[in-house]
């Protein structure tokens, strides 16, 4: 418990009591060279796991045999989601992000979704079966690259036309916050 939360424990019993002492607690704050290495320590693990400042798109093979190129990649804004088959989240966040592909194409935002099934087929099926037309491809080690090692499912990420990562959200986000990803269409 905080030190604050001490005082106001001690207030309430002793409001319960009125015959029970009452004695402050001294706040001890470390000294501002100490709070500052503390905060550094925490924040570097947390930097390690946050993706790439830049991604240098290279042109990504499709679980349908297609490929999307590292040029339309550069010349849009591009929603990236890390997802599996049997992931429960992945499969509710899913439609709002077909949505969001068919609505905001045409307004320059991509989307391409990875995998990390165990198999093509995996992916491929789960797609079919669901009619998904985003495209699909699985985690490389070049994506592993781009956004890091997975975390969470599902995780998504922005990429703005300078390479620049502008949004990462570990698990699955609402409907509403899907959709409003359409902000960063040709951004």
């Amino acid at each position: 418990m905080c030190p604050g939360g001490r005082v106001a424990a001690a207030l309430f019993f002793a409001r319960m009591d009125a015959s029970a002492p009452v004695t402050p607690v001294k706040t001890v704050r470390p000294d501002p060279l100490r709070r500052s290495l503390l905060i550094g320590a925490l924040a570097v693990p947390l930097g390690a796991l946050a993706a790439a400042a830049r991604v240098r798109w290279s042109d990504i093979e499709l679980i349908n045999g297609k490929q999307l190129t590292a040029a339309e990649l550069r010349a849009n804004a591009v929603v990236a989601q890390i997802w599996a088959s049997w992931c429960p989240f992945c499969g509710a966040q899913n439609p709002h992000v077909q949505k969001l592909y068919d609505e905001q194409f045409a307004n320059g935002l991509r989307v391409v979704a990875f995998s990390i099934d165990k198999t093509v087929q995996a992916a491929r099926d789960y797609v079919e079966k669901r009619g998904y037309t985003f495209p699909v491809a699985m985690v490389t080690p070049q994506v592993e690259a781009w956004f890091g090692k997975r975390r969470t499912l599902p995780e998504t990420y922005v990429v703005n036309r300078g390479g620049e990562v502008v949004f990462t959200h570990q698990g699955e986000m609402f409907p509403e916050d899907i959709a409003a990803l359409a902000r960063f269409a040709g951004k």
